[in-house]
């Protein structure tokens, strides 16, 4: 089986850039065929820039990430501005809101939110969302904003806000907590999510998808998911990988520039 794609991966993080080459060689030998590496800062960026030059089958995203928010500073945003420029940078994230973890700074998450998007319309690229007990603002923000698509990413909220991130035009991609045990609500999402707005993740290092729980998670994994969401719609992988490749294209190399 070839042709799977993880469209999250922090490659370039410290918890897996030490072993990026064995990371990469594993996952292709699993039958991922692209992985889009997420950067959140300059440094993680030009180190998934310099895999590109090594890798055909990498792919850049780059974003200042919502919990992040206070304490960046101008010069954050203009790193940001700048390596989004390069090709290889195929969509602007990952950005969005996250009251999870910071209930304090809401506004400063959405002005940063909103700034990001707009740099996105401005690049023509797509945006790779991060919502996290934060699905009204989300939802509000994109509806205003958003004009280039993009992926819901991780995601893991209810049957009817998948509906509401749909209507909107962006496409919705799954990570291994579909794979988990607990999982009741969340099996039902895929369901409604149509194959050409659909898409698999790993969130590497993190996330780890069912049987393998409690180890670091990296590309490979997103075989698991994959595997979870065939079975799920009752889907041939043939047909899942035949429309994940085809959307990919579509959302991140067939733009109108």
């Amino acid at each position: 089986m070839e042709g799977i794609i993880d469209t999250h991966a922090h490659i370039t993080a410290d918890e897996l850039y030490d072993r990026v080459d064995a990371v990469i060689a594993t996952a292709k030998a699993a039958g991922v065929s692209k992985i889009l590496a997420i950067a959140q800062n300059r440094i993680q960026c030009e180190r998934a820039l310099e895999l590109t030059e090594k890798y055909d089958m990498i792919d850049v995203a780059m974003g200042l990430f919502p919990v992040d928010m206070p304490d960046l500073t101008e010069r954050d945003f203009q790193d940001l501005e700048e390596l989004a420029q390069d090709p290889h940078v195929v969509a602007i994230g990952e950005i969005g809101l996250d009251y999870y973890w910071d209930k304090e700074h809401k506004d400063i998450q959405k002005a940063g939110f909103i700034r990001q998007i707009k740099l996105a319309e401005q690049l023509n690229k797509p945006i790779l969302v991060h919502m996290r007990d934060a699905a009204q603002d989300t939802l509000s923000i994109l509806r205003e904003h958003l004009k280039t698509g993009g992926i819901m990413h991780c995601y893991s909220g209810s049957v009817e806000t998948a509906k509401e991130v749909l209507k909107i035009g962006m496409h919705i991609s799954f990570a291994g907590p579909i794979t988990f045990k607990n999982a009741r609500g969340l099996i039902e999402v895929p369901k409604v999510v149509p194959l050409d707005r659909l898409f698999v993740e790993t969130d590497s290092p993190y996330l780890t998808p069912h049987p393998l729980r409690g180890t670091q998670n990296e590309p490979k994994n997103v075989v698991l998911t994959f595997q979870k969401i065939c079975e799920l719609k009752q889907i041939e992988p043939a047909d899942f990988i035949k429309a994940m490749n085809e959307n990919y294209k579509n959302l991140f190399y067939n733009r109108n520039r």
